[in-house]
C-alpha cells in the first residue's frame, strides 16, 4: 500500500488483489472452507499511520474470505470487550482475528490458491446490529447461490456505478456495513482506497485538496465537522453517498452547494437491507424526501409501518433467531416476501418515501445505533439508581445525542463511571436529568419519547 502523506493510505485494487488472495490461500490452509464463519475484531490504534495501515489488513482479508466463500463477521471493536466476545463467541466462527499481528501474516505472504479462489464474491459479510432488547442479533443472508450472489454485488454496482477511474475516501469504521460495502465494490472495479485510519477533518480536508477522491459514504455528523473548518477545498467527487441518520434540511442544502447537488445522494436503509435511494435534485423537489425504492424492490405502508419487498438475493436471517426473523418477513400477493425493521413512514402519490419515525426508542447518533434498553441495563446496575430510561435529543452535529433521566440518588459521577467502564462511547449518555418519577402511559409504560417535552429540553 502506498503512504500519501502523514494523513492517508491508498490501497489500490492490484495491492488489496494480491493482499486477498495470499488470505484466501492461508484461510484454507487454516481450514477454513466455504460457508465457513470468519470473526473480525481488530481494534484499531489511535495512531493514524499504525491504523490506516491496518484498515488495508482488514479490507484485503476480508475480501480473501469472501472470494473463497467464507463469511466475514464484522464485531464493532468500540464495544465493551466483554460484548465484542460475546458476539465472536455466539457467532461461531471457524477462525477469529482480534489482532493486527494475524491480519498481516494473512495478506504479506506470497501464495496462491488456483482455481479454489473466485476472485469475485462468493459470500456476503454478516453483521450484528442490537435488538430492541439490547440483545446483539447478526443479520445474514445465509447461503446464497453463486447466480445470487452476483445480482447482489451487481445491484450495488448498477446503483452506484463504480469503474475502474474511482477512488473512495473512507470516513467511517470498516467494521460497519456501508463503508465496508463501498470499499469492497470499488476495489472489485479497480479503483482505489484512500484510508485516513480514523476520521479527521483537517486530514479528509488535505486529501480532497491532494488526492481528488471521487467518491465516498459519509454519515451527516460527518459533515458537520467539515464544514466546521475554517475553509473546505473545492467538491472533487461525483457521487456523495449519505445515510444512517436524519441529515438537517440546512445541512443537506450546503452540502449540495459544496458538492453539486446532482452528486449527492442519500440512501434509506439499515443493516438488514436496502429500502429506497434518492439523488440530490429530487430530494430539493421534495425536500424531506428519502426517494423512490431502490431497483427491484417494492415499498408499501401497513399500518404506518414501511415494508419493502425484496429480491431473492436480498434475503436475510437473524443468526440463530427464527422467530425474530419470522416476524420481520411477510409473503406478497405475488408470491414474493417483504420485510421491515419497524420504521414508520408515508409514500406520496407519486411513490416517494417519508419517514415518520424511526424504530420506536431507536437513537441514531452519528451513524450509530443505540437502543436504550441495553443501555439501560448497565447503568441500572448502579447504585443508587432507582429507574433509568434513555432517550435521544435532536441534536445538529450527531443527528441526536444520547440522554437519561434517572429516579434515584446515585451521583451523575458512578453513572458515568459505569458507563465508561461497560459502554462504547457514543452509547453513553452526554446528558443526565433528574426526575422524581418517570412518566408512564396508562398501561404502566415508560413514554421514552415523550421525555423530551416532559423535560422541556430544547434540542438546541
Amino acid at each position: 500500500s502506498e503512504r500519501y502523506g502523514d494523513d492517508m493510505l491508498r490501497l489500490s485494487a492490484k495491492q488489496a488483489t494480491r493482499g486477498a488472495r495470499n488470505a484466501a490461500a492461508h484461510l484454507q490452509r487454516a481450514h477454513v472452507s466455504q460457508g465457513d464463519r470468519v470473526a473480525f475484531c481488530v481494534q484499531i490504534p489511535q495512531d493514524p499511520v499504525r491504523s490506516a495501515f491496518e484498515q488495508s489488513l482488514l479490507l484485503q482479508t476480508v475480501w480473501g474470505a469472501l472470494r473463497i466463500g467464507a463469511i466475514p463477521v464484522m464485531v464493532n471493536p468500540l464495544l465493551p470487550r466483554a460484548e465484542a466476545r460475546a458476539q465472536i463467541t455466539e457467532c461461531a466462527p471457524r477462525l477469529a482475528i482480534t489482532d493486527a499481528a494475524a491480519l498481516s501474516a494473512l495478506v504479506s505472504d506470497t501464495s496462491t490458491v488456483g482455481s479454489a479462489d473466485s476472485g469475485t464474491f462468493a459470500a456476503r459479510p454478516m453483521h450484528y446490529t442490537s435488538g430492541t432488547t439490547g440483545q446483539a442479533k447478526g443479520v445474514w443472508t445465509g447461503f446464497l447461490t453463486s447466480a445470487q450472489l452476483a445480482r447482489w454485488w451487481a445491484d450495488e454496482q448498477d446503483q452506484w456505478g463504480f469503474d475502474d477511474s474511482d477512488v473512495t475516501l473512507v470516513h467511517g469504521p470498516l467494521s460497519s456495513s456501508a463503508p465496508l460495502r463501498y470499499s469492497l465494490l470499488v476495489l472489485a472495479a479497480g479503483g482505489d482506497v484512500l484510508l485516513p485510519g480514523k476520521f479527521d477533518p483537517v486530514a479528509i480536508a488535505r486529501a480532497l485538496a491532494d488526492e481528488r477522491p471521487t467518491t465516498a459514504f459519509t454519515v451527516p455528523s460527518h459533515w458537520q465537522r467539515l464544514f466546521a473548518l475554517d475553509a473546505l477545498p473545492p467538491s472533487p467527487y461525483r457521487l456523495v453517498a449519505h445515510a444512517g441518520s436524519a441529515c438537517p434540511p440546512e445541512l443537506k442544502r450546503r452540502l449540495h452547494a459544496w458538492a453539486g447537488a446532482s452528486s449527492v445522494w442519500e440512501f434509506y436503509g439499515s443493516t438488514e437491507g436496502q429500502f429506497a435511494a434518492c439523488s440530490g435534485p429530487e430530494w430539493e423537489s421534495r425536500p424531506g424526501t428519502l426517494g423512490l425504492p431502490r431497483q427491484g424492490r417494492r415499498l408499501f405502508i401497513d399500518e404506518g409501518v414501511i415494508w419493502c419487498e425484496t429480491p431473492d438475493y436480498s434475503r436475510f436471517e437473524y443468526w440463530q433467531d427464527p422467530e425474530k426473523t419470522a416476524a420481520a418477513w411477510r409473503p406478497t400477493v405475488d408470491g414474493g416476501s417483504a420485510f421491515t425493521v419497524g420504521d414508520l413512514g408515508r409514500l406520496d402519490e407519486d411513490g416517494y418515501l417519508f419517514l415518520d419515525g424511526r424504530r420506536e426508542d431507536l437513537i441514531i447518533t452519528g451513524g450509530m445505533n443505540v437502543y436504550p434498553a441495553h443501555v439501560e441495563a448497565v447503568l441500572s446496575a448502579v447504585d443508587g439508581v432507582a429507574e433509568i430510561a434513555v432517550f435521544g435529543v435532536d441534536d445538529d452535529l450527531w443527528g441526536q445525542r444520547v440522554c437519561a433521566a434517572v429516579v434515584g440518588s446515585a451521583s451523575d459521577e458512578a453513572i458515568n463511571a459505569a458507563g465508561t467502564a461497560h459502554l462504547a462511547g457514543y452509547q453513553r449518555p452526554k446528558v443526565i436529568y433528574r426526575l422524581t418519577e418517570l412518566p408512564r402511559n396508562a398501561m404502566g409504560k415508560i413514554q421514552r419519547l415523550e421525555l423530551p417535552r416532559h423535560l422541556a429540553i430544547d434540542p438546541d
